[in-house]
Protein backbone atom coordinates (compact mmCIF):
# COMPACT_ATOMS: atom_id res chain seq x y z
CA UNK A 1 0.00 0.00 0.00
CA UNK A 2 1.25 3.83 -1.13
CA UNK A 3 2.72 5.14 2.54
CA UNK A 4 1.01 8.75 1.55
CA UNK A 5 -2.25 6.92 1.95
CA UNK A 6 -2.34 4.82 5.09
CA UNK A 7 -5.96 4.74 5.41
CA UNK A 8 -7.51 3.13 2.62
CA UNK A 9 -10.12 5.20 2.57
CA UNK A 10 -8.65 8.80 2.80
CA UNK A 11 -8.61 9.23 -1.13
CA UNK A 12 -12.39 8.57 -1.32
CA UNK A 13 -12.93 11.27 1.51
CA UNK A 14 -11.15 13.61 -0.24
CA UNK A 15 -12.63 13.31 -3.34
CA UNK A 16 -16.33 12.66 -2.41
CA UNK A 17 -17.06 16.59 -1.94
CA UNK A 18 -15.93 17.18 -5.85
CA UNK A 19 -18.04 13.79 -6.53
CA UNK A 20 -21.26 14.87 -5.05
CA UNK A 21 -21.13 18.40 -6.66
CA UNK A 22 -21.17 16.46 -9.74
CA UNK A 23 -23.54 14.38 -9.00
CA UNK A 24 -26.17 16.78 -7.87
CA UNK A 25 -25.30 19.54 -10.03
CA UNK A 26 -24.46 17.58 -13.15
CA UNK A 27 -25.64 13.83 -13.01
CA UNK A 28 -28.84 13.91 -12.02
CA UNK A 29 -30.23 17.19 -13.50
CA UNK A 30 -29.38 15.67 -16.90
CA UNK A 31 -31.02 12.64 -15.93
CA UNK A 32 -34.27 14.39 -15.48
CA UNK A 33 -33.70 16.48 -18.48
CA UNK A 34 -33.35 13.73 -20.38
CA UNK A 35 -36.77 12.32 -18.78
CA UNK A 36 -38.60 15.26 -19.52
CA UNK A 37 -37.12 15.45 -23.34
CA UNK A 38 -39.61 12.34 -23.64
CA UNK A 39 -42.84 14.14 -22.36
CA UNK A 40 -45.09 16.87 -23.43
CA UNK A 41 -45.11 18.60 -19.93
CA UNK A 42 -48.06 20.94 -18.89
CA UNK A 43 -47.79 24.37 -18.02
CA UNK A 44 -48.22 23.54 -14.05
CA UNK A 45 -46.34 20.49 -14.01
CA UNK A 46 -48.82 18.50 -13.17
CA UNK A 47 -49.72 16.57 -16.11
CA UNK A 48 -47.10 14.52 -18.20
CA UNK A 49 -47.90 12.56 -21.48
CA UNK A 50 -45.31 10.63 -22.80
CA UNK A 51 -44.35 11.55 -26.12
CA UNK A 52 -41.05 9.48 -26.76
CA UNK A 53 -38.99 11.08 -29.49
CA UNK A 54 -41.72 13.23 -30.86
CA UNK A 55 -39.97 16.47 -28.99
CA UNK A 56 -36.49 15.72 -30.94
CA UNK A 57 -38.33 15.06 -33.97
CA UNK A 58 -40.03 18.59 -33.68
CA UNK A 59 -36.78 19.80 -33.03
CA UNK A 60 -35.43 19.38 -36.36
CA UNK A 61 -38.58 19.91 -38.67
CA UNK A 62 -39.06 23.32 -37.05
CA UNK A 63 -37.18 26.04 -39.51
CA UNK A 64 -36.78 28.46 -36.54
CA UNK A 65 -34.57 26.36 -33.97
CA UNK A 66 -32.98 25.01 -37.47
CA UNK A 67 -32.43 29.34 -38.23
CA UNK A 68 -31.23 29.72 -34.48
CA UNK A 69 -28.42 27.28 -34.48
CA UNK A 70 -27.79 28.95 -38.03
CA UNK A 71 -27.21 31.92 -35.75
CA UNK A 72 -25.10 30.72 -32.99
CA UNK A 73 -22.94 29.14 -35.10
CA UNK A 74 -22.55 32.81 -36.81
CA UNK A 75 -22.16 34.61 -33.59
CA UNK A 76 -19.68 31.82 -32.57
CA UNK A 77 -17.54 31.82 -35.11
CA UNK A 78 -16.99 35.54 -35.48
CA UNK A 79 -16.50 35.63 -31.55
CA UNK A 80 -13.78 32.91 -31.96
CA UNK A 81 -11.86 33.80 -35.31
CA UNK A 82 -12.22 37.85 -35.28
CA UNK A 83 -12.02 37.90 -31.44
CA UNK A 84 -9.15 36.05 -31.25
CA UNK A 85 -7.21 38.04 -34.13
CA UNK A 86 -7.73 41.45 -32.68
CA UNK A 87 -6.85 40.32 -28.98
CA UNK A 88 -3.58 38.77 -30.22
CA UNK A 89 -2.71 42.25 -32.16
CA UNK A 90 -3.96 44.04 -28.97
CA UNK A 91 -1.70 41.41 -26.41
CA UNK A 92 1.38 42.51 -28.78
CA UNK A 93 1.34 45.91 -28.29
CA UNK A 94 0.89 45.82 -24.79
CA UNK A 95 3.51 43.57 -24.43
CA UNK A 96 5.93 46.50 -26.07
CA UNK A 97 7.77 47.80 -23.08
CA UNK A 98 6.77 50.67 -22.65
CA UNK A 99 6.10 53.33 -20.06
CA UNK A 100 3.36 53.15 -17.84
CA UNK A 101 2.53 49.86 -19.27
CA UNK A 102 1.00 48.21 -15.96
CA UNK A 103 -2.05 50.88 -16.28
CA UNK A 104 -2.97 50.27 -19.74
CA UNK A 105 -2.69 46.63 -19.73
CA UNK A 106 -4.68 47.19 -16.43
CA UNK A 107 -7.32 48.83 -18.44
CA UNK A 108 -7.59 46.09 -21.02
CA UNK A 109 -8.86 43.23 -18.96
CA UNK A 110 -11.56 45.46 -17.24
CA UNK A 111 -14.30 45.01 -19.98
CA UNK A 112 -14.35 41.07 -18.89
CA UNK A 113 -14.98 41.90 -15.41
CA UNK A 114 -18.23 43.20 -16.07
CA UNK A 115 -21.19 41.03 -15.59
CA UNK A 116 -22.98 40.20 -19.14
CA UNK A 117 -26.10 42.65 -17.89
CA UNK A 118 -23.88 44.83 -16.90
CA UNK A 119 -22.11 45.02 -20.19
CA UNK A 120 -25.44 44.70 -22.25
CA UNK A 121 -26.63 47.73 -20.32
CA UNK A 122 -23.48 49.93 -21.41
CA UNK A 123 -23.86 48.80 -25.13
CA UNK A 124 -27.78 50.07 -25.04
CA UNK A 125 -27.14 52.92 -23.41
CA UNK A 126 -24.19 53.60 -26.01
CA UNK A 127 -26.00 52.68 -28.80
CA UNK A 128 -29.33 53.27 -28.56
CA UNK A 129 -31.13 54.77 -31.99
CA UNK A 130 -32.96 57.21 -29.51
CA UNK A 131 -30.32 58.62 -26.72
CA UNK A 132 -27.25 56.56 -27.58
CA UNK A 133 -24.23 58.81 -27.60
CA UNK A 134 -22.46 56.77 -30.34
CA UNK A 135 -25.74 56.95 -32.58
CA UNK A 136 -26.26 60.69 -32.31
CA UNK A 137 -22.69 61.12 -33.60
CA UNK A 138 -23.07 58.78 -36.32
CA UNK A 139 -26.19 60.13 -37.33
CA UNK A 140 -23.90 64.26 -37.12
CA UNK A 141 -21.49 62.94 -39.35
CA UNK A 142 -23.67 60.82 -41.73
CA UNK A 143 -26.50 62.50 -41.57
CA UNK A 144 -28.87 59.19 -41.83
CA UNK A 145 -29.87 57.61 -38.14
CA UNK A 146 -29.15 53.94 -37.42
CA UNK A 147 -32.27 51.88 -35.84
CA UNK A 148 -30.15 48.47 -35.32
CA UNK A 149 -33.51 47.75 -32.92
CA UNK A 150 -35.57 47.09 -35.45
CA UNK A 151 -33.14 45.79 -38.44
CA UNK A 152 -32.18 42.21 -38.17
CA UNK A 153 -29.04 42.06 -39.57
CA UNK A 154 -27.90 45.08 -37.41
CA UNK A 155 -29.21 43.81 -34.41
CA UNK A 156 -27.24 40.67 -34.85
CA UNK A 157 -24.24 42.05 -35.65
CA UNK A 158 -24.29 44.40 -32.96
CA UNK A 159 -25.18 41.80 -30.36
CA UNK A 160 -22.38 39.70 -31.99
CA UNK A 161 -19.66 42.59 -31.48
CA UNK A 162 -20.94 43.21 -28.14
CA UNK A 163 -20.39 39.51 -26.94
CA UNK A 164 -16.93 39.86 -29.01
CA UNK A 165 -15.92 43.12 -26.70
CA UNK A 166 -17.08 41.41 -23.82
CA UNK A 167 -14.56 38.64 -24.27
CA UNK A 168 -11.08 40.89 -25.55
CA UNK A 169 -10.06 41.14 -21.76
CA UNK A 170 -9.71 37.27 -21.10
CA UNK A 171 -8.28 36.85 -24.20
CA UNK A 172 -5.71 39.38 -23.72
CA UNK A 173 -4.83 38.29 -20.10
CA UNK A 174 -3.50 34.77 -21.62
CA UNK A 175 -2.14 36.09 -25.09
CA UNK A 176 0.12 38.59 -22.96
CA UNK A 177 0.57 35.76 -20.48
CA UNK A 178 1.73 33.18 -23.14
CA UNK A 179 3.84 36.40 -24.61
CA UNK A 180 6.29 36.77 -21.25
CA UNK A 181 6.70 33.15 -21.15
CA UNK A 182 8.43 32.83 -24.39
CA UNK A 183 12.43 32.96 -24.05
CA UNK A 184 14.03 35.90 -25.29
CA UNK A 185 16.94 34.36 -26.46
CA UNK A 186 14.85 32.71 -29.40
CA UNK A 187 13.62 35.94 -30.46
CA UNK A 188 17.08 36.91 -30.26
CA UNK A 189 18.95 34.69 -31.94
CA UNK A 190 15.96 34.68 -35.16
CA UNK A 191 16.83 38.73 -35.19
CA UNK A 192 20.67 37.81 -35.47
CA UNK A 193 19.36 35.27 -38.62
CA UNK A 194 18.18 38.33 -40.21
CA UNK A 195 14.17 37.54 -39.60
CA UNK A 196 12.27 39.81 -40.06
CA UNK A 197 9.66 40.94 -37.95
CA UNK A 198 6.47 39.57 -39.47
CA UNK A 199 8.92 36.26 -39.48
CA UNK A 200 9.53 35.89 -36.19
CA UNK A 201 6.11 36.34 -35.50
CA UNK A 202 4.92 33.54 -37.16
CA UNK A 203 7.93 30.93 -37.16
CA UNK A 204 8.93 31.85 -33.41
CA UNK A 205 5.95 33.42 -31.56
CA UNK A 206 2.81 32.22 -32.76
CA UNK A 207 4.17 28.76 -32.52
CA UNK A 208 4.95 29.09 -28.91
CA UNK A 209 1.57 30.50 -28.32
CA UNK A 210 -0.11 27.42 -29.91
CA UNK A 211 -1.04 25.78 -26.49
CA UNK A 212 -2.59 29.46 -25.16
CA UNK A 213 -4.74 29.74 -28.73
CA UNK A 214 -6.22 26.55 -28.44
CA UNK A 215 -7.36 26.69 -25.22
CA UNK A 216 -8.84 30.51 -25.52
CA UNK A 217 -10.20 28.76 -29.14
CA UNK A 218 -12.28 26.16 -26.85
CA UNK A 219 -12.94 29.11 -24.30
CA UNK A 220 -14.56 31.49 -26.76
CA UNK A 221 -16.69 28.71 -28.25
CA UNK A 222 -17.95 27.96 -25.40
CA UNK A 223 -18.58 31.55 -24.59
CA UNK A 224 -20.55 31.88 -27.96
CA UNK A 225 -23.00 29.25 -27.52
CA UNK A 226 -24.03 30.04 -23.67
CA UNK A 227 -22.66 33.21 -22.15
CA UNK A 228 -24.04 35.54 -24.19
CA UNK A 229 -27.16 35.08 -22.66
CA UNK A 230 -27.04 37.64 -20.50
CA UNK A 231 -26.06 40.25 -23.14
CA UNK A 232 -29.03 39.20 -25.39
CA UNK A 233 -31.29 39.59 -22.73
CA UNK A 234 -30.44 42.91 -21.78
CA UNK A 235 -30.18 44.45 -25.48
CA UNK A 236 -32.77 42.57 -27.69
CA UNK A 237 -34.54 40.46 -26.01
CA UNK A 238 -34.12 37.80 -28.99
CA UNK A 239 -35.75 40.30 -31.30
CA UNK A 240 -36.05 41.89 -33.51
CA UNK A 241 -38.19 38.60 -34.80
CA UNK A 242 -36.49 36.26 -33.50
CA UNK A 243 -33.00 37.68 -35.35
CA UNK A 244 -30.84 37.65 -32.09
CA UNK A 245 -32.41 34.32 -30.65
CA UNK A 246 -29.43 31.60 -30.82
CA UNK A 247 -29.94 27.95 -29.12
CA UNK A 248 -29.43 29.10 -25.45
CA UNK A 249 -32.14 31.89 -25.91
CA UNK A 250 -34.55 30.20 -27.73
CA UNK A 251 -34.43 27.64 -25.16
CA UNK A 252 -35.02 29.55 -22.93
CA UNK A 253 -37.68 31.33 -23.93
CA UNK A 254 -39.44 27.91 -24.62
CA UNK A 255 -39.07 26.47 -21.24
CA UNK A 256 -40.01 29.61 -19.23
CA UNK A 257 -41.77 31.73 -21.56
CA UNK A 258 -44.12 29.56 -23.34
CA UNK A 259 -43.71 26.38 -20.30
CA UNK A 260 -42.85 23.83 -23.02
CA UNK A 261 -40.80 22.10 -20.70
CA UNK A 262 -40.73 18.93 -22.87
CA UNK A 263 -39.70 20.69 -25.93
CA UNK A 264 -37.00 22.55 -24.01
CA UNK A 265 -35.49 19.81 -22.32
CA UNK A 266 -35.25 18.32 -25.78
CA UNK A 267 -33.53 21.55 -26.59
CA UNK A 268 -30.80 21.29 -23.74
CA UNK A 269 -29.85 17.87 -24.66
CA UNK A 270 -29.19 18.41 -28.41
CA UNK A 271 -27.37 21.67 -27.24
CA UNK A 272 -24.91 19.34 -25.22
CA UNK A 273 -24.41 17.07 -27.39
CA UNK A 274 -23.60 19.07 -30.14
CA UNK A 275 -21.35 21.38 -28.14
CA UNK A 276 -19.55 18.13 -26.66
CA UNK A 277 -19.14 16.90 -30.38
CA UNK A 278 -18.05 20.19 -31.27
CA UNK A 279 -15.42 20.46 -28.49
CA UNK A 280 -13.91 16.41 -29.53
CA UNK A 281 -13.50 17.79 -32.84
CA UNK A 282 -11.53 20.26 -31.58
CA UNK A 283 -9.67 18.17 -29.52
CA UNK A 284 -9.04 15.92 -32.20
CA UNK A 285 -8.33 18.33 -35.20
CA UNK A 286 -7.10 21.42 -33.98
CA UNK A 287 -5.30 19.98 -31.35
CA UNK A 288 -2.43 18.47 -34.04
CA UNK A 289 -1.50 22.19 -34.77
CA UNK A 290 -0.27 22.78 -30.85
CA UNK A 291 3.16 22.75 -30.11
CA UNK A 292 3.98 22.12 -27.04
CA UNK A 293 7.71 21.56 -27.09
Amino acid sequence: MDSRFPNKFLPYIILSPSIAVVVIFLIIPTIQTFYLSLYQVSPFGNISIYKGLSNFVKLFSEWEYLNSLIRTLITTSFIVFVGLTISLGIALMANLKLKSSGIYRTALIWPYALSPAAAGTIWLLLFDPSTGAFIYFVSKITGHMYNWVNNEAMALTMVTIAATWKMLGYNIIFFLAGLQNIPKELLEAADIDGASAFKRFWRVTFPLLTPTTFFLFVANSLYGFFEIFGLIDIMTQGGPRKATSILVYKLYEDGFHHLQTGFASAQSIVLFIFVAILTGIQFRFAQKLVFYQ
